[in-house]
């Protein structure tokens, strides 16, 4: 079977050598005769699966004892109420930067708790790029913010400044590059873009932000529950988690600092054809270009039939998930951490060619 050069934009691509060891979990898992998708999860081996991808992320972003990891489900999408349940407090008010769609729902989703202040938006020049010099009103509980936009493919490369309490939705770019992690008081991501499957959300949180919300949460969407029980509340996604486990020791044996080397090294590449291909043109402000998600379209006067013949000379390399997002058309080359340069440049290579023949 041919090679398919996965750029989707998630569920994404993960490591061979992930899909490897996770096939064969599937049939007997650390030969107990039962596969991991059989086995309870209150056994000691998936509780050692559990306890190992908690400490792995602490361990990758050198995080120390005052941090709790939790592996819960839901996706960033319900991560989006929890924050906001988890994070008020006496002035029951969170503020956002809102710079697509996933941080516009964040903020709906504190709104609807009554405490949603939008701090600063790129909406209007259509998410293109990251807000700035933007004032931050001293009364909030926290500062929410969404660190990679895969829509619309912007990224904030400087972590926004403040004394508040920081959230972010890292969903998109989480472990894909070196973060001070300890000047979080809460993180997010859903796993199925650069740590594992879809079924499995990570939370990293401070743990003198547990049990402080001023409002009454219910059960399931209060952090202290999760952190009391280890993740272990409920039934948690074993498989799910145990992939992420798996991506998580890939991750530490090449280091974050060498993963987003990588990663600025393949965005480079792309980026570089973009801005000389006289067919196509970058959608993002260049300064806050993703390295995960780079975005694209037609340049001004290129005929619009073009759009299908690209993504159909990019079948025929067997390029696959460069269609972009349905909401905003054109095109995204998403480059999480498993993606190889080589697939970047076969990429760079078909545009090249494209331009030769349409240009």
């Amino acid at each position: 079977m041919a090679k398919i050069h996965n750029f989707s934009a998630g569920p994404s691509i993960l490591p061979q050598e992930v899909f490897q060891e996770a096939s064969q979990a599937v049939l007997d898992f650390n030969g107990a005769g039962l596969s991991i998708l059989e086995m309870s999860h209150r056994s000691k081996e998936i509780v050692a699966v559990m306890d190992e991808a908690r400490a792995l992320v602490k361990e990758i972003h050198n995080l120390g004892d005052d941090y709790e990891v939790l592996f819960l489900q839901g996706g960033a999408s319900l991560g989006f109420l929890i924050s906001a349940y988890n994070m008020m407090r006496d002035n029951k008010k969170g503020g956002y930067i809102t710079t697509g769609s996933w941080a516009s729902k964040a903020l709906k989703e504190a709104k609807w708790l009554g405490g949603g202040v939008e701090v600063a938006t790129s909406k209007p020049e259509n998410f293109n790029h990251i807000p700035k010099g933007y004032s931050i009103p001293a009364d909030l509980d926290y500062l929410h913010f969404t660190s990679n936009n895969t829509i619309f493919g912007t990224q904030f490369h400087d972590m926004p400044s403040t004394d508040l309490p920081l959230v972010c939705d890292m969903s998109s770019d989480f472990v894909s590059r070196e973060v001070d992690a300890s000047k979080f008081d809460l993180i997010y991501a859903g796993a199925q873009k650069n740590m594992g499957p879809a079924g499995t959300t990570v939370f990293i949180v401070k743990k003198d932000q547990i049990g402080k919300s001023s409002i009454d949460i219910p059960t399931m969407l209060n952090l202290q529950t999760h952190a009391e029980k280890d993740s272990m509340f409920n039934t948690p996604p074993v498989f799910a988690v145990y992939v992420s486990m798996l991506v998580l020791r890939w991750v530490k044996k090449h280091g974050l600092a060498e993963i987003g080397r990588r990663n600025a090294e393949k965005s480079s590449l792309l980026y570089t054809e973009v801005d000389r291909n006289s067919l196509f043109k970058g959608t993002a402000a260049v300064e806050d270009r993703s390295h995960m998600n780079p975005t694209f379209v037609l340049a001004d006067g290129v005929d619009e039939s073009l759009n299908q013949a690209f993504l159909d000379a990019c079948k025929d390399a067997n390029i696959s998930g460069v269609k972009g997002h349905r909401s905003v058309g054109g095109f995204r080359a998403s480059m999480y951490n498993a993606l190889t340069i080589e697939s970047v440049q076969l990429l760079v290579d078909v545009m090249k060619d494209f331009e030769t023949k349409n240009g």
